[in-house]
């Protein structure tokens, strides 16, 4: 449906099929992370994307993240990526520094890369918050994948 006559609007598309989608998972907080990366995974297979089409790296932590993204998305093998960990409030500064450092270089690979990525890294107060929000968001992450991959492919598909 069209919201303005004569302009032209992408729409949203869901259809993961032929897409190939590279996921990176932390360690640290795995129970948070796994259950991110089931959310994610059933989420990618259900929009269409074929087992054999996902790809997971596992690292030991957030910061870890962006350097395996930085690899993914250089090799030229992936349509989308996906970052998924969990980053917990301890009594330091370190949730601050981790939180910030690794959600701004998962930011920059994307915008240095072309590749879209899908940042499913919570930071969370504690482990009960962090648990109530890995099936939503490890879904989220699905989707946004699915749907920027397919929207940089319509833009660059596009006739000027």
């Amino acid at each position: 449906m069209a919201r303005y006559d004569n302009i032209y609007e992408y729409d949203p598309a869901l259809a993961g099929n032929g897409l190939s989608v590279g996921i990176v998972m932390s360690r640290f907080n795995q129970d948070i992370g796994e259950g991110l990366l089931a959310a994610c995974t059933a989420e990618l297979k259900r929009l269409g994307v074929a087992d054999g089409d996902i790809e997971i790296a596992t690292v030991p932590g957030a910061l870890e993240i962006p350097l395996v993204l930085q690899t993914m998305a250089q090799s030229d093998r992936y349509d989308a990526l996906i970052a998924l960990g969990a980053v917990i409030r301890g009594e330091t500064y370190h949730f601050e520094v981790v939180s910030n450092d690794s959600c701004r270089a998962v930011m920059e690979v994307q915008l240095d890369t072309g590749i879209p990525i899908a940042n499913g890294i919570l930071t969370c107060e504690n482990d009960d918050q962090a648990l109530a929000r890995t099936q939503q968001k490890g879904s989220d992450c699905a989707m946004a994948a699915v749907e920027m991959a397919n929207l940089l492919r319509a833009i660059g598909e596009r006739p000027a």
